[in-house]
This record gives structure tokens, C-alpha cells and sequence, in this order.
């Protein structure tokens, strides 16, 4: 138990819903030690986001070195970046980690609100894609990515071509964005390997933080050692069951149970 450990990378939700909060409850769910390096501090509770602060340099820097000159850690995820200094930053180290990398590109929520700054998309496209074995975007962040305009199940598999086109290996796109793509999500592989993964809806508002949970699920279950797809669709079970289980502590939508 807690053999294998994972790192996420991202933001602290003070709410507790989303972020670090969320993707370490994720890896305790699987048995897999969390560590995680905060690139920035939010003050969020359900309903709203009162203000972001992104960490200084020395401050990342530090928290992956410190990490990685102790733990052997097995896989990594990123979540929220905000901006191109602190996407440059951690490029910088991911490319000397040898270990499956989850990208979570954290941009725009899936009520189209946007969480990042403008010009940290070309930086996510040019110093982060390059080096993802997975890249787990929602509709809305497959539209900035791809550079299409995303309305049906084909252009969610041409912007899935696009993405793999900047370097990705992988990528999982996420099709709640979408009415009538709710519960399906589109896989596709450098090799062209292709897969529409579906699940169970589940009628629930308590949704907050589903997506940092299933991108954390499916890095800890690389770290645990299984090949990727079979890791996504152990991850979105797993993400059904935390939803079956999420529950209301405040006026908006409530967080996942992990189990």
C-alpha cells in the first residue's frame, strides 16, 4: 500500500473542491502517496473566485527539486499554470523527468470562463504539448488548442488529429461541453490508435473539480503501473463513483466524494 507515488503540479482551491485538494484526495482514493508543487494560491469558495496569485519562481523551482532529489516518483499531472512565466518555468524541469506526464490543460471551465492568460496558450502549445504522453482537455481548451471551433463528434476527432499534430502523445477529449457528447469522451494516440470511451451520467449539480479528478486518476493509475488507456477507463470510473458520492457544502455546485 502507497508503494508508488504521484506529483500533481496545479493550483491550491481554498474551497477544497478542485486543484491540489482534489487531485490529492483522488491519489489517497487509489492508494498512490500524493505529493504536489502549488504554482498558485486561489481564493474560491462554490460560487465564485475572488482572486489568484501566481508563486514566484524560486518558489516552484524549488518545491520540483526538493521532490525529486528524495522521492522516485512514478508519474506527474498539471492542472492550473495561469500564466506563461510559471508554463516556462515548469517545462523547464519537465523535460528532465523520465516518468509518464499528464497535461492537464487547465483554460477555460466547462461553463467557458477562462483561467489562464492570453498568451500562456501558444506557451502551452509550444513547451508543454511536446512532452505529454497525455493531454485531457475539455471542449472548450480542445477548441484553443486545436485552433477549431468545436460543434459535433467529427471535430472533436479532427481537433483530437490537431493536438497530436503539436506533439502530444496522446489525447483524451472531453465531450461534456457538448449537449449531446455528455458521458463520451474521444481517445486518440500518436500510432492512431482510436477509442469513444462512454459512461454512466450521473444526475448530480455537485460536479466541482471533476475534471482535475480524472486527469489525477489517470496518473495515479499510471503510477501504478497500468498502460494508458486501460488507466483512463479504470480513471473514469472511478470519477462515476466519486460523483455518485460528491455532495453540497455551500451555495454552487458541490465536490466529488472520492472513494
Amino acid at each position: 500500500m502507497y508503494s508508488k507515488i504521484a506529483l500533481t503540479i496545479g493550483g491550491s482551491d481554498s474551497g477544497g473542491g478542485a486543484g491540489i485538494q482534489a487531485d490529492l484526495r483522488t491519489f489517497m482514493g487509489l492508494k498512490v502517496h500524493g505529493c504536489s508543487v502549488i504554482t498558485c494560491i486561489t481564493a474560491q469558495n462554490s460560487i465564485e473566485v475572488k482572486c489568484v496569485e501566481g508563486v514566484e519562481n524560486n518558489t516552484l523551482l524549488s518545491q520540483l527539486d526538493t521532490l525529486f532529489s528524495d522521492f522516485s516518483i512514478d508519474a506527474l499531472k498539471t492542472g492550473m499554470l495561469l500564466n506563461e512565466r510559471i508554463i516556462k518555468n515548469t517545462a523547464s524541469k519537465l523535460i528532465k523527468y523520465k516518468i509518464t506526464k499528464i497535461i492537464d490543460p487547465v483554460m477555460v471551465t466547462r461553463t467557458g470562463s477562462k483561467l489562464l492568460e492570453d498568451q500562456a496558450i501558444n506557451a502551452y502549445k509550444k513547451l508543454l504539448l511536446p512532452y505529454a504522453d497525455l493531454v485531457t482537455p475539455n471542449i472548450y481548451e480542445a477548441n484553443l488548442l486545436s485552433g477549431l471551433k468545436i460543434r459535433s463528434k467529427e471535430d472533436i476527432e479532427n481537433a483530437a488529429k490537431n493536438i497530436i499534430g503539436l506533439g502530444a502523445k496522446a489525447v483524451l477529449i472531453k465531450g461534456g461541453g457538448l449537449k449531446d457528447m455528455k458521458g463520451r469522451d474521444f481517445f486518440l494516440d500518436l500510432n492512431g490508435r482510436k477509442e469513444w470511451l462512454f459512461n454512466n451520467l450521473i444526475d448530480t449539480n455537485n460536479t466541482h473539480g471533476s475534471g482535475c479528478t480524472l486527469s489525477a486518476a489517470i496518473c495515479g493509475y499510471k503510477a501504478l503501473g497500468f498502460e494508458m488507456l486501460d488507466s483512463i477507463q479504470k480513471a473514469k470510473l472511478f470519477v462515476e463513483k466519486s460523483l455518485e458520492n460528491s455532495y453540497k457544502i455551500g451555495s454552487g455546485p458541490g465536490p466529488l466524494g472520492h472513494h
